[in-house]
């Protein structure tokens, strides 16, 4: 069994939230319902952050030696995500959305794991920071559904 390096872990990464920001826009976009307008400023709360995140892993990437993917092709080969369909209900838009976020989270320690297995405190840190955001971003999207 192939072993990634850490340098393979962050690209996927840097795949994973190309992904996830389209698909945050195609929910913001698509979104329907009586939840509308929380949800529609939600979803785009949501994609601006990823925005930055996507920015600062590609950019650690660079740091610790690796060539970030840059091209959608490349995203969608790599990521372990799925695209979001713009006639999922509301609800199943949250759904996705949290287990999305939890994905995240769990590649999110394999990642830190691995860097701190070779003492790279700064890109374990990087991580642990975005971990944070998003498992809060999971305990408000659970609180919505009930």
């Amino acid at each position: 069994m192939k072993t990634n390096t850490l340098q393979e872990l962050v690209n996927q990464q840097v795949a994973n939230l190309n992904v996830f920001y389209v698909k945050l826009h195609n929910y913001h976009w698509y979104v329907k319902g009586h939840m509308f307008f929380t949800l529609h400023e939600k979803f785009e709360e949501f994609y601006n952050e990823v925005t930055e995140n996507m920015d600062e892993v590609a950019e650690r990437l660079l740091t610790i030696g690796g060539k970030p993917y840059a091209t959608m092709k490349e995203y969608l080969e790599h990521t372990t995500l799925q695209e979001g369909n713009a006639s999922d209900s509301a609800d199943t838009m949250v759904k996705n959305l949290a287990a999305d976020f939890k994905q995240l989270i769990k590649e999110f320690e394999a990642i830190m794991e691995a860097a701190q297995e070779q003492g790279d405190e700064g890109t374990s840190d990087v991580f642990l920071g975005i971990k944070s955001e998003y498992e809060k971003h999971v305990w408000m999207l659970e609180a919505f559904l009930g």
